[in-house]
């Protein structure tokens, strides 16, 4: 007589949704397969697995399958047994299958043959989101992987789950509900669509904050502690109410720390409570305060320390007996976590060797108030360097981040120098600054050893700059190329173009500009270790621009007229030892040609003609800025400079007091009758000539033309030229930065009587961009009035030149920019800004007032992308008159694009 067929076994592994069922026949009894084929066996014996058969529609390989299951051909195993439990739970592992079932498919002798039949899980189609903007999806999908042919299983739709609602509660959604189905789709195969339908509800805020049992500091005082935990006020601006568990713990240690600094040693919060409002949709928080006795500090001894005297460490404590007892302060004095290059004991032992110094504060004796103290030094054996690596430089050559290094192998370990190489691979602009890491690897403290790997990420260098834009009264369109990691040295491989030899540091830049009324091409070369072996920077430039002459008012072009300019430089920079190494000294000689078609503008009366430009420039600066070099957060940057010519009035021989008189304008020909005039008039030593070298019979004839005057006296330009410039930056709280700069610039002459040269002037106002003229001319940015406004004009309304523009020689600009990051990734990054600015120019030094001053403030965006540069846009607000305004009302309201300025 036959047995009904029996289910042994069923095993749920990994995943409540996979179903495991292993069908076997008890002996004397058979196996039902699909077909309801009855298959005798005897139960417990042993078998040679003779084949494994995949049945079910699958997307893998057969024999994959098989192979994961750990069942080999011609293996002995037991049906039922523990190989094939174990085949069953191997493969549940994997998480990629709903139901695994074993079926026993014939015996012969004593082999069998198996079928495995599986039912694969499903995978993700396409998924939707509903009930948050169409924005905010692609970087949901993204956060959780939810790919196409994704393996849907519970774990997937859990975790998707926690995630958005962990997200959205971490914005103030207190109430963020998630709910996430799936429908099979019925066009493909085994594969289903996602819904996920998010209700955020109303944003939750925290009504109040309240403090019980505070006697010694009051409410306000504590919730000003607690940084990232505020109650709900109309007037902040910075910071929302939204509630966030995890800041919430750190502020509640923020609160106990705030009555720390204060000598309040024993404060404690005896309980917290946070209660919701479900009607008003709030949260109110209690908390109750312990306060303790008020503390000073005793006396304070240093043991262990040999290396450095006690009169040392207490200057660097900086604490003294009968103060009030700070903990916070303490802490930071012996180890400033928040400042890797503090001042600090740590630091100094750390810097000086001492990589496994320790260094703690032990209370030891409380009498009274007072507290004593023991700082308890372990100084360790002096740690060297020993091996440096750096890895993920795929483009940029080994010997162009080495080169950076100030940790050499051999040299003690150096806590500074560490930090200072850092931030000098970060200013190198190829590598992200956000993601340089320095592991220790191989710290050995019996041998005194580290090794250190710098770990560091390629971010595009090079940069397009094509762009178009109003500026300066028109319009202005810009090609460039910037390769910023080139390597000249393997122009002629051909193999190193992709696109083009790159990854010795060098930089190569092109520019092409122009408008209807002006072109400019430039290309300039640096080297930044000029000879490979000291950090000397070797740069040089070529450009020539064609400005043609336009109406001001009508802005009509007139090509018969224009003012050709062709600059050359060259220069070194070294850096310095003396008095530090942040020092870097500049040298550069320049020559500029100005060539004259008719070109008559209010500036200077010759309108045909040349002038020549040759000058040296000597700087100073000294920057420490970092880490990143597109958005600072501590540091400065201080700059000096001097632009010479030579005095060619020391020894030209000519009197520039007196020019216009007779002996001025006689020909000053070698020999007599080398010429002849325009009209074949022979022309002899002395005679007078007019400004087209024409003969004339009096010298009232020839001083009639004052374009003469200004030919000869512009003919070589003379003239000294002063900056100055300082810029600091100052994390003022968490991610936010305080940018402060002043600037200033003096342009003067040796020989009052030559007066100050037209070039090289000052223009004042706006973005700061409108450098389409090449004749020297400096723009200074200053948001909240147009371009250039700001710049002196012709107030003599007898000059023919009245309300023209003449440019400054002398200006003062004062600047401050609160700056907070919205991210700093290598692919964008991306901040907003508040500026507060004044500044002014003034057309000579008797005029000069450094207060009255064109103010402005405002807000802005930039956008820093590798490929494409800085791009940004500030909204200004002119709170002055511009120059020569006969209402004098305030500018108002200026709308200035950035592109391609400094950071």
């Amino acid at each position: 007589m036959e047995k009904p067929v029996n289910k042994l076994n069923n095993f749920l592994v990994l995943q409540k949704r996979i179903k495991i069922v292993l069908t076997l026949l008890v002996l004397g009894s058979f196996s039902q397969i699909k077909a309801q084929e009855k298959v005798p066996f005897d139960q417990g014996k042993k078998y040679i697995l003779a084949k494994v058969s995949v049945v079910g529609k699958i997307s893998f390989n057969e024999q994959t399958v098989v192979t994961f299951s750990g069942l080999q051909k011609g293996q002995e195993i037991t049906v039922p047994g523990e190989e094939i439990s174990s085949a069953i739970k191997k493969l549940g592992k994997l998480g990629l299958f709903d139901e695994i079932a074993f079926y026993v498919n014939r015996v012969e002798n004593d082999s069998v043959y198996l079928d495995l039949d599986i039912v694969e899980l499903p995978k993700l189609n396409e998924v939707k989101f509903v009930g948050i903007k169409k924005s905010k999806v692609e970087g949901l999908i993204k956060d959780n992987n939810l790919t196409k042919s994704k393996i849907v299983n519970e774990n997937l739709i859990t975790t998707t789950k926690n995630y958005i609602e962990n997200k959205y509660k971490k914005d103030g959604f207190y109430n963020t509900k998630v709910t996430i189905t799936t429908t099979p789709d019925t066009t493909a195969g085994n594969q289903v669509n996602m819904l996920v339908r998010v209700d955020k509800g109303d944003k939750v805020k925290i009504s109040s904050i309240d403090f019980i049992g505070n006697t010694q500091l009051t409410d306000n005082k504590l919730r000003a502690a607690m940084k990232d935990t505020k109650q709900k006020n109309v007037f902040r601006v910075l910071k929302s109410s939204k509630f966030i568990p995890e800041k919430y713990k750190t502020d509640l240690e923020k609160v106990i720390a705030t009555y720390k600094e204060k000598g309040y040693r024993d404060a404690r919060i005896i309980y917290d409570s946070v209660t919701y409002n479900k009607e008003k949709n709030m949260l109110a928080i209690k908390i109750k305060m312990e306060e303790g006795n008020k503390y000073y500090f005793g006396n304070i001894k240093f043991l262990g320390n040999t290396v450095y005297s006690d009169q040392l460490l207490n200057r660097y404590l900086g604490i003294k007996k009968g103060e009030v007892y700070n903990g916070v302060l303490l802490e930071k004095r012996i180890a400033d976590k928040s400042k890797p290059d503090a001042e600090d004991i740590t630091n100094l032992y750390q810097n000086n060797g001492y990589l496994f110094s320790n260094i703690n504060a032990v209370e030891v004796k409380t009498v009274n108030d007072t507290i004593d103290f023991e700082i308890r030094v372990t100084e360790g054996p002096i740690a060297y360097f020993n091996k440096i690596t750096v890895v993920g430089n795929d483009k940029t050559n080994d010997h162009v981040i080495y080169r950076e290094l100030r940790t050499k192998p051999g040299e003690k370990y150096s806590k500074e120098q560490l930090v200072r190489t850092i931030r000098e691979i970060g200013q190198l602009g190829f590598f992200d600054p956000e993601a340089i890491d320095p592991k220790f690897k191989n710290v050995d403290a019996g041998a005194g050893t580290v090794d250190i790997e710098y770990n560091v990420v390629e971010k595009g260098s090079s940069q397009v700059e094509l762009q178009g834009g109003y500026g300066g009264g028109g319009f202005i369109g810009t090609l460039g190329l910037s390769f910023n990691n080139f390597s000249a040295r393997n122009i002629f491989n051909k193999e190193s173009y992709k696109p083009l030899p790159m990854g010795d540091g060098q930089k190569v830049s092109l520019r092409l500009q122009g408008s209807t009324y002006f072109q400019t091409y430039s290309v300039s070369f640096s080297e930044p270790w000029f000879g490979g072996k000291k950090p000397v920077q070797f740069s040089s430039s070529i450009s020539y621009s064609k400005q043609y002459l336009n109406n001001y008012v009508t802005r009509d072009v007139d090509k018969s007229k224009s003012f050709n300019i062709l600059t050359l430089q060259v220069g070194l920079a070294k850096r310095l030892t003396v008095p530090d190494d942040y020092f870097v000294l500049s040298q550069s000689i320049s020559y500029q040609h100005y060539d004259l078609n008719n070109y008559n503008t209010g500036l200077f009366t010759f309108g045909n003609g040349a002038s020549r430009n040759l000058a040296y420039t000597i700087g100073l600066s000294r920057s420490n800025k970092g880490v990143n070099p597109i958005f600072p957060t501590y540091g400065s940057e201080f700059s000096i400079s001097a632009k010479v010519t030579p005095p060619y009035s020391l020894f030209n021989g000519i009197d520039y007091s007196k020019l216009g008189d007779q002996k001025e304008y006689k020909r000053t020909a070698e020999a007599d009758a080398t010429q002849g005039d325009a009209n074949g008039i022979v022309i002899r030593k002395g005679d007078y000539l007019d400004a087209n070298g024409n003969k004339v019979n009096t010298y009232q004839e020839a001083a009639a033309d004052p374009a003469k005057v200004d030919q000869k006296k512009y003919n070589w330009l003379e003239y000294y030229k002063v900056k100055f410039k300082a810029d600091w930056y100052t994390k003022v709280y968490g991610k936010l930065v305080l940018r402060t700069l002043t600037e200033f610039g003096f342009l003067g002459a040796y020989d009052q009587s030559r007066g100050v040269v037209p070039f090289e002037r000052f223009y004042l106002g706006g973005d700061g961009m409108a450098n389409y003229s090449m004749d020297g001319r400096e723009t200074i940015q200053l948001r909240g009035y147009p371009n250039n406004s700001l710049t002196p004009i012709i107030e003599d309304k007898t000059d023919s030149r009245y309300g023209q523009q003449i440019g400054a020689t002398i200006y003062n600009k004062f600047s401050m920019e609160l700056r907070y990051p919205i991210t700093l990734k290598s692919s964008a990054s991306i901040y907003a800004l508040t500026f507060l600015e004044a500044g002014s120019s003034y057309p000579t030094f008797k005029d000069y007032n450094p207060f009255d001053l064109n103010r402005s403030a405002g807000v802005g965006l930039r956008v820093f992308m590798p490929a494409f540069g800085l791009l940004g846009i500030d909204f200004g607000y002119g709170f002055d008159a511009l120059p020569g305004s006969v209402t004098n009302k305030a500018n108002g309201w200026e709308t200035h694009f950035i592109i391609g300025q400094q950071f």
